[in-house]
């Protein structure tokens, strides 16, 4: 079996490649900040490679999980004379969340550059990611959705095709939107319920035992209570996910009330503690209002 590439080693792509790797795929990964075989499952076929180009080049199909657009054309090394070779003959999976006309204009140029390109964003945090229960978001052509389709499955307890590049961002950026901002209503109720002087064991069992409950709510609520911020989802990501909200939204002309207040909370609460911490972090900025 030929090697898959894997480029992002974070919080998500860490846990995702080795889900890839326990399923028995061969692997050339790379990461900017250097990662090292016992990361990875004992017992699995991965090579750890020096540069993000001998990734690309070394493999017909490559995962990119990055941070932003920016590291995704400083790894392809768009608008450089590297890029063709980088890219042409290959499948690009981008797994990251980034803007949808960005996603576009990329797809685009991968086409004319002679490779195939798919956008796949995922929902869900580290826990998912460890799990393999992600939700995968497909855009770009039926046909390399299709062929991906075994590859991404042992990440990704579901695969929703929802049309041509920059498509699956949009939805993306639709279901963020309801996160992020039910996530601020968690934490306001749960400030709440402390303010009263609440048993929130109670409180968390009244939640889970109502129409709120889902599996999100059961891995925040107590992050809350505790206030144990260890990172799983990132409050930076949360924060930067709202952005790339407001910006779509303002070009759709959709208003966006309540994410707009949850965006302020959130970069609160990144002024307040700093990047490193999890999105249900969010209630400190709430606290202290």
């Amino acid at each position: 079996m030929q090697r898959v590439g894997f480029i992002g080693l974070g919080i998500m792509g860490l846990p995702m490649a080795g889900r890839l790797a326990k399923d028995g795929i061969p692997l050339c990964v790379w990461n900017r900040t250097p990662r090292h075989s016992e990361d990875f499952p004992a017992g699995t076929d991965v090579a750890l490679s020096a540069s993000s180009r001998a990734v690309l080049r070394g493999s017909r199909t490559c995962i990119l999980m990055l941070l932003d657009q920016d590291a995704v054309d400083a790894v392809l090394e768009r608008q450089t004379d590297a890029f063709i070779e980088n890219v042409q003959g290959r499948t690009i999976i981008a797994m990251g969340s980034v803007a949808p006309g960005y996603s576009m204009a990329l797809a685009k140029d991968i086409a004319a550059a002679g490779g195939n390109y798919l956008e796949a964003p995922v929902s869900g945090s580290r826990t998912p990611a460890q799990n393999g229960h992600l939700v995968c978001l497909l855009g770009g052509e039926p046909a390399v959705a299709k062929a991906a389709a075994p590859l991404l499955r042992p990440m990704c307890k579901d695969q929703i095709y929802c049309g041509s590049a920059g498509d699956a961002l949009c939805m993306k950026l639709a279901i963020n939107l309801y996160l992020c901002s039910s996530l601020v209503a968690l934490a306001e109720a749960t400030n709440f319920a402390r303010l009263a002087g609440l048993p929130l064991d109670k409180f968390s069992s009244a939640v889970m035992a109502g129409p709120m409950s889902s599996d999100f709510v059961a891995i925040k609520l107590p992050k809350m209570i505790k206030t144990d911020f260890a990172l799983q989802a990132g409050l930076a990501d949360a924060h930067t996910s709202t952005c790339l909200i407001q910006a779509e939204a303002q070009r759709l002309g959709a208003a966006t009330p309540q994410l707009d207040t949850s965006s302020e909370l959130y970069l609160q609460a990144l002024r307040l503690l700093g990047p490193g911490v999890d999105m249900s972090s969010v209630i400190e900025a709430i606290a202290r209002r």
